[in-house]
């Protein structure tokens, strides 16, 4: 058995300090437990309690939607409980390392689009999904608003097939039941992603005051206040 400071002083009787060898046996336990072997073994122990880092770390997914202006769609999903990161780009097409001004070109069949990382034991890709659909208009072609052009098209790209699955049925879903076979959303793999420019990131909470905020972002966030109270962090 390996022997421990917690083991020593744990099996260590107060009766033991009337054996006549008491002294000679502490004065050696002592020696031991301040030398390198025991603190050594001491040290092992409390470092194989505690849990590790990695065990501490949550598992993080990522899923991409397409919903027009990414810079409402960034402020929607920021504000939902799970979501751990939010970052604007572009994907879906075929320019390499495409800029904001090729983007507005619409030649570069890239989306404007916000990629999440979330934890699915808080909030489930369905529920990502829903809150995606409920959030902006999936029947419009190319167009959210007054936003026109195929990079603001309503997309899903997928990470693995389980998503894909998960896309689909739920569009079907909906398509019976409440667009009556509307749906435009574009449920596809997820290619590359890019990163949009700096000044792009956390876009709505860094200009509050403009007036595309005001006019464009205020109701959608206010539209998922009312619908998603429970998700709002």
């Amino acid at each position: 058995m390996q022997v421990t400071r917690r083991t020593l002083f744990s099996n260590w009787k107060i009766s033991n300090w009337k054996n006549p060898s008491t002294p000679a046996l502490w004065c050696f336990a002592l020696a031991w437990l301040l030398s390198p072997l025991g603190m050594a073994q001491s040290d092992s122990k409390a470092t194989s309690s505690t849990p590790s880092a990695t065990t501490k770390e949550r598992k993080l997914e990522k899923a991409t939607f397409g919903g027009g202006c990414f810079w409402c769609t960034e402020a929607v999903f920021q504000r939902v409980k799970g979501v751990e990161k939010v970052v604007s780009g572009y994907t879906g097409g075929k320019t390499k390392n495409p800029t904001y001004e090729e983007i507005c070109t619409g030649t570069t069949g890239h989306a404007e689009v916000i990629q999440v990382e979330f934890d699915p034991k808080v909030v489930s890709f369905a529920k990502l999904l829903e809150i995606h659909w409920k959030t902006h208009d999936p029947t419009t072609l190319n167009k959210q608003g007054y936003d026109e052009g195929t990079q603001y098209r309503s997309a899903i790209f997928y990470e693995n097939d389980e998503q894909k699955k998960v896309a689909l049925e739920y569009k079907d879903k909906l398509n019976k039941e409440v667009y009556d076979g509307k749906i435009v959303t574009e449920i596809t793999p997820i290619g590359v992603f890019y990163a949009a420019e700096g000044y792009h990131q956390n876009y709505y909470n860094l200009n509050t005051s403009k007036g595309y905020c005001r006019a464009v972002i205020v109701p959608k966030l206010k539209k998922f206040d009312e619908v998603f109270s429970d998700l709002k962090k």
